[in-house]
């Protein structure tokens, strides 16, 4: 069957910017599964499996545009340190998450970590990199109504208990 859009896809990958490995989920022996169509993994990498099938393997170099995008000036913000949980054990170069005046949260990179406040870097972290992925395509099946109504993949066999 070929991957096209309500489709799950299983699969192993191993990403890099250039010879700099980043993830894999070959040594974790956990697949991923993602929901094709619904914007759950980067534009590139989703484009790069339309059409393949099971059992299938390839590499794709996805640029910034089709990844993460480029980085943006203007992202560095200086935040009172009681927006974080932890505060005290903020160090440079952690991806930590920041809690919202509408009580969602938001990834940043703490940059410095004052008195008072913490400077973090609101970009992505991958932002404005070229990732080279090894793919293995393991299954791919239709999605199931849930799935597809919650824009999201459920596993190998597509339902799991949540709200």
């Amino acid at each position: 069957m070929p991957i096209a859009k309500d489709h799950v896809v299983s699969l192993h990958y191993r990403v890099s910017e250039g010879s700099q490995p980043i993830e894999s989920s070959f040594e974790r022996n956990e697949p991923l599964y993602v929901l094709i169509g619904h914007q759950n993994i980067i534009p590139g990498l989703e484009q790069a499996l339309l059409g393949r099938e099971a059992g299938e393997r390839f590499n794709v170099t996805v640029p910034p545009e089709q990844a993460y995008g480029q980085r943006q000036e203007g992202m560095l913000v200086r935040v009172p340190k009681k927006y974080f949980a932890h505060a005290g054990q903020l160090r440079p170069g952690m991806l930590v998450p920041l809690a919202l005046k509408d009580g969602g949260q938001e990834w940043v990179t703490v940059v410095k970590v004052g008195m008072t406040t913490v400077d973090v870097d609101r970009n992505p972290p991958m932002a404005g990199k070229t990732l080279d992925f090894e793919v293995e395509i393991l299954a791919v099946r239709d999605a199931s109504a849930e799935e597809v109504a919650h824009h999201h993949a459920h596993g190998a066999e597509g339902a799991h208990g949540h709200g």
